[in-house]
């Protein structure tokens, strides 16, 4: 009997305090980064497009002023003044989108076209792009992903 009083008393136990403390920690740090991505996720986020800027010296239109139209399925948004045009306006030769095109068209040497295109806008788009490059007016896009306000510093 004494023999195996011996070997109890030798026999080691597992504590699980060291295992507790690290899962403790780990589980604290994962809250942690979902409270950060989450209100990272719930800011209104915005796109800033800068087209010109005084120390780019590069590409074609370095000495151009870029006027921006923003390509949305239900029509096309004129930039600064925000005016929203509906896709018929495409076709009416008195829209302001045919307006644009013409003032672009008249000063072409210093102006020319940057078309934001959103997901669902890749249609006017196209339609947008056809216009331009019949008149001869240099254009470029910038792809923006949907949801972003777009904010638009030269």
């Amino acid at each position: 009997m004494s023999r195996r009083n011996i070997y109890r008393k030798q026999q080691t136990e597992v504590e699980l305090f060291p295992f507790l403390s690290v899962l403790a920690c780990t589980i604290g740090t994962l809250i942690l980064l979902i409270i950060v991505l989450t209100t990272q996720a719930l800011e209104p986020q915005e796109a800033v497009v800068v087209a010109k800027t005084e120390e780019d010296n590069k590409g074609a239109n370095k000495n151009k002023t870029p006027l921006y139209i923003e390509c949305r399925q239900d029509g096309f948004i004129l930039h600064p003044s925000k005016e929203f045009a509906p896709r018929a306006d495409i076709y009416d030769e008195k829209s302001s989108l045919r307006t644009t095109i013409a003032n672009l068209k008249a000063k072409k040497d210093r102006e020319y076209l940057i078309v934001i295109l959103r997901p669902d806008g890749l249609e006017m788009f196209n339609k947008i792009r056809e216009l331009v490059e019949k008149e001869g007016v240099d254009i470029g896009y910038e792809p923006l992903e949907f949801g972003l306000e777009l904010k638009i510093e030269s």
